[in-house]
Formats: structure tokens, C-alpha cells, sequence
């Protein structure tokens, strides 16, 4: 729940290939319900009651912007096509409660029968999720706690995921710096001021793992944006995890396993006495000339996390 006593909410975004606009559309229309709308050459919206508009386009902001402006139809419809192959289509789905995200469940394998495909499909186009999900709260004390759970945990999540070889090697989902992780620990809770110029220091991009410039533009935008001048950046009071695969050709895959290691990182945040123990257990590793020894760190990070029940 939130600090107004809502329900929070979270957005799923799917990029994968191997199925058109239209197909991808119309496999949300025929699992959940709503209205085909034709937004532009290049993206489609399905409204479904009570859930709100799903987006349905090519994921080129290029060819984004040219079927926008609805200039030489013929052209950009042809450009949208031969896009195709190069580039993923995504959904973008609105924020549902979470205790309605089974439904996703349909989707999937809606989208699977009509022939997606995700990941392992390009090795150029890596393709992922993204989880973006409500805080709590917007204080001081959330984003320290969830921040420091996350670092701690990126090295292990990053295998827990099993994140694709192109994807790791791609700019795009990049884990904090060791240094900034120590930062964090060190300061064990830090004011609002502290949290924007130690994250805006080491982080002023959007290409992290977990991207928090989303968040901190919610709390302050102009702030933001004298150290990030990206027009991506979109305010919302929500986490943007960029770490998982997209799998959707595998029945064995499903965004439900994906969220379940997120709510690793809720777990752990919300245990100041565990949080606090990982932090000094991370300082001692991380305290020699060569830094952390990543695989020791993931062994560690394991065994702490089964003793504790927490995978």
C-alpha cells in the first residue's frame, strides 16, 4: 500500500519480435478485453476497461516521431514495416494494481501463441522487460532503503535473472559502480540532498539496471535535468528495473518469475536489521586494494540470502 493507503501499482513494458503491430494488439484485445485504436503507422493503443491503454509500437524513436506527424503515409507505413526486422515491438502496459497483475498471465501467452519471440531472437536488439513500479512513499527513508537493497543485491540478481550475454554487454542495463554501492553503505541513511547528489554523481544516465532519475524527477525535475539533459527522462513515482530477459517464446518463462526476484529487493528493504548486516558484510569484502571479489560476493550474497527465507 501506499503512504495514502492505495493500492500500488505497477507497469510492465515487453519488447520482443516475430509478431506485428496489429497481431500484437489484437492478442491484448482477445485476452483482456478493449478497443484496437490505430494511434499512428507505427503504434497502436488498446483501451481496455478498467485497466487503462496498452501501447502497442515500434520501439524507434525515429520512426516514433516521422509516423506522428502523419506526413507521406505510404512512406512511413513502408518504413514501419521494414523496421520491423531490425527493431522489437513493445508494450507498454498501464499501471495495474498488484493485486491484478495475473492477469499479465493471459497476455503472455497470448502474445506466445501469436508467435513472439524475446531474447535470445537478436543478438543486436537484446531484448527485456521493464518493471516499473510505485514506492511506497516518496521520503528520504524509502529511497535509501531500496537503494542500498537493490546495490547490494545487483551482482546476484544479475544471475538470478540469468540476464543474456547481449544484454550484458549492452550500455543500457549497467549496475552501480562499486564505489557509489559503498557510499551508500557508509552513509547508512541519507537525507533527500544526499540521495540526488551521491546518485546524480555516479548515475547521471538512464542506463542503469535499476534507473532511479524516473523517481528523483517526480521529487525534482530540475534538478534532474541539470545533470541529465535526456528528454526520455519521464517523471513518475516509480521504480524503473530494467534487468530482466523478455522470454515470451518459452512456456516455461513468465513476467511472474521476473517480478518475484523484484520482490527480492522489496523484502530486503523493508528489514532494517538484515539491511544494515548485508551493508557491514559488503564493506568487509569490498574493503582490500581489489575491490569486491564478485563471484565470493555472489556466493555470500546466496547462502545470507537462504538463510534468511528470502528466495
Amino acid at each position: 500500500m501506499t503512504e495514502s493507503g492505495s493500492e500500488r501499482h505497477v507497469g510492465f513494458e515487453l519488447e520482443f519480435s516475430g509478431v506485428d503491430l496489429d497481431s500484437a494488439a489484437h492478442a491484448i484485445q482477445d485476452t483482456l478485453g478493449g478497443e484496437v485504436v490505430q494511434v499512428s503507422a507505427a503504434q497502436r493503443e488498446v483501451h481496455v476497461p478498467g485497466a487503462g491503454d496498452f501501447r502497442v509500437e515500434l520501439d524507434w524513436d525515429f520512426l516514433l516521431r516521422t509516423a506522428g506527424k502523419k506526413k507521406d503515409e505510404d512512406w512511413v507505413e513502408l518504413l514501419s514495416k521494414t523496421a520491423a526486422i531490425l527493431v522489437p515491438t513493445e508494450i507498454v502496459c498501464p499501471p495495474l494494481a498488484m493485486s491484478r497483475l495475473d492477469e499479465l498471465l493471459e497476455l503472455e501467452d497470448g502474445l506466445r501463441a501469436a508467435g513472439a519471440v524475446g531474447t535470445e531472437e537478436s543478438l543486436l536488439a537484446a531484448y527485456g522487460v521493464h518493471i516499473n513500479t510505485e514506492l511506497p512513499r516518496l521520503n528520504a527513508a524509502t529511497l535509501d532503503a531500496y537503494l542500498r537493497a537493490f546495490s547490494l543485491l545487483q551482482w546476484w540478481l544479475l544471475e538470478a535473472h540469468q540476464v543474456n550475454p547481449a544484454r550484458r554487454v549492452s550500455p543500457y542495463i549497467d549496475l552501480y559502480p562499486e564505489l557509489y554501492v559503498r557510499q551508500l553503505i557508509e552513509r547508512d541513511g541519507a537525507n533527500m540532498d544526499e540521495i540526488f547528489s551521491d546518485y546524480l554523481q555516479h548515475n547521471a544516465t538512464r542506463n542503469r539496471a535499476l534507473d532511479m532519475l524516473p523517481v528523483l524527477s517526480e521529487i525534482d525535475a530540475e534538478r534532474v535535468l541539470r545533470a541529465v539533459e535526456d528528454p526520455k527522462i519521464k517523471a513518475r513515482p516509480a521504480f524503473h528495473y530494467r534487468l530482466p530477459n523478455c522470454q515470451i517464446e518459452k512456456r516455461d518463462w513468465s513476467l511472474a518469475g521476473e517480478w518475484n526476484l523484484w520482490c527480492v529487493v522489496e523484502e530486503l528493504a523493508h528489514r532494517p536489521e538484515d539491511l544494515r548486516d548485508l551493508g557491514e558484510r559488503f564493506m568487509a569484502a569490498s574493503g582490500g586494494l581489489l575491490g569486491l571479489n564478485r563471484s565470493e560476493w555472489l556466493n555470500t550474497v546466496d547462502t545470507w540470502l537462504k538463510d534468511r527465507a528470502l528466495v
